[in-house]
């Protein structure tokens, strides 16, 4: 499932934060599902992901809030301004959402490389067992897709764009195409506009910020009639 927004839409922050959450729902009823419903419904064990064991895993941290705020990971680096979509997010994330005991890794003052993935999945399966992630990243696609922000319910896969293969990240994933993808890319790093990535990423932080929020809010409700 995949939705797409672009950056210039003004109703895109909104309907952004309505696809993620829509995602992210999606998401948590797979991982809740029994085994041996998910054997009677054909789900198999992939080889490459291990998602059912992953899910007996989930489900043995969950603590039951339906409503519980996702970790949010933003993958990228300021030292190019195509591949700093990422670490600008971040910032604005945890700026937008003081206040709410949530996560955001990968910010400009600290931030989150595609080389450091194998790392931070190890540091989220131990830290962040029972919480859904949602990775943000820059990426290429074809020149009409360019300011495109797309939201999908399958894992990032940083450093595709680059042809470098390092492994999947995050429940959902939320990708800017901030160039037009090419042999050697050479338009991410040199001649991404920073007014484009500042302008996705002020959309994409908007968005999270609003489902976070709303995920607090339903939560403390919970609470209260509870």
């Amino acid at each position: 499932m995949e939705y797409s927004f672009h950056v210039y839409n003004k109703l895109a922050a909104d309907g952004a934060a309505m696809a993620a959450d829509k995602l992210l729902r999606a998401d948590l009823e797979r991982k809740l599902t029994p085994r041996s419903l998910a054997r009677k419904t054909g789900e198999k064990e992939d080889a490459g992901t291990g998602s059912r064991s992953k899910n007996a895993a989930f489900q043995r941290h969950f603590d039951g809030n339906l409503d519980k705020p996702p970790v949010v990971v933003c993958i990228g680096s300021d030292l190019a301004i195509g591949d700093s979509l990422g670490p600008i997010t971040g910032s604005m994330l945890k700026y937008k959402t003081q206040g709410i005991a949530t996560f955001v890794y990968g910010t400009l003052a600290a931030p989150v490389t595609a080389k450091e993935i194998k790392y931070l999945r190890t540091f989220l399966r131990e830290t962040h067992a029972g919480s859904q992630i949602v990775a943000v990243d820059a990426a290429v696609g074809a020149e009409g897709d360019i300011g495109l922000i797309k939201l999908t319910d399958s894992p990032l896969y940083p450093g595709a764009g680059a042809n470098k293969k390092l492994g999947a990240i995050g429940d959902i994933s939320v990708m800017g195409i901030v160039a037009e993808r090419s042999l050697a890319n050479y338009g991410l790093l040199n001649t991404t506009r920073l007014n484009l990535v500042y302008t996705m990423s002020e959309l994409i932080s908007d968005a999270l910020a609003s489902l976070l929020w709303n995920r607090r809010d339903l939560s403390a409700t919970a609470r209260k009639n509870g």
